[in-house]
């Protein structure tokens, strides 16, 4: 049987935290739920907790998407009453797919199901302008960082990690989900820069850029300081 590419199992949960530089946890929390004080909180990225510790492609993208609202002070707990609902109206992994925000119908249902889950604020995936719902501002960051697949109901292929410019990529169906720069894997980069080559030797050795020799040494610098 063919497993879809938002199926595909691609990350351990310690590898989300590290890839999208969250701190050590997070993504356990989101993904599958955690225990506090006798207090069962539910996840936002999974309908229920299955222990799981291996992440599929369209948790990871899910989760891409949550690290956004978090950078900007929102609530896991107010959005998970939206993200069920959405997940209830486009199926699973409803923020993976491209049709929540880059369809025009798609926008206008996100937004009946804030305005029936009392969705404000810095929780917000649509706002309202001119009479339009349109995304919010960390949806549209989300939506620029991806690149979708498919015709009829597109599907994020690949991911740039947080602040990372697009140069760098995760994307399933390539290096394994390894991060890369065009089809490079980042540590590979880094490795040749520990051996002594310089970023002008390396970008001729891959054949890139001195930008994309930058980019993947800082991108992995960024995962040794959250290791």
């Amino acid at each position: 049987m063919t497993v879809s590419l938002l199926d595909r199992c691609v990350y351990g949960l310690s590898d989300v935290d590290r890839l999208l530089a969250l701190p050590p946890g997070t993504a356990r929390r989101w993904v599958d739920g955690y225990d506090r004080g006798g207090v069962h909180y539910p996840p936002v990225v999974r309908a229920e907790r299955t222990r799981d510790e291996e992440v599929t492609w369209g948790e990871f993208v899910e989760t891409r998407l949550l690290a956004e609202f978090r950078a900007r002070g929102a609530s896991m707990h107010r959005l998970r009453p939206a993200v069920v609902r959405l997940r209830e109206e486009f199926g699973r992994y409803p923020l993976a797919h491209a049709r929540p925000f880059l369809d025009v119908e798609g926008r206008e249902l996100v937004r009946h199901v804030q305005q029936e889950v009392g969705i404000t604020g810095h929780e917000m995936l649509v706002v309202v302008r001119s009479g339009q719902a349109m995304m919010s501002a960390p949806v549209q960051s989300f939506v620029g960082d991806l690149r979708y697949v498919g015709d009829t109901d597109p599907e994020a292929t690949a991911v740039v990690p947080v602040q990372f410019g697009g140069l760098v990529t995760l994307d399933p169906l390539h290096q394994y989900g390894r991060p890369v720069v065009r089809a490079v894997p980042t540590d590979v980069v880094a490795e040749q820069f520990r051996a002594g080559e310089s970023t002008e030797t390396i970008a001729d050795l891959f054949d890139l850029t001195i930008a994309q020799v930058e980019q993947a040494l800082r991108f992995e610098l960024s995962l040794a300081r959250t290791a």
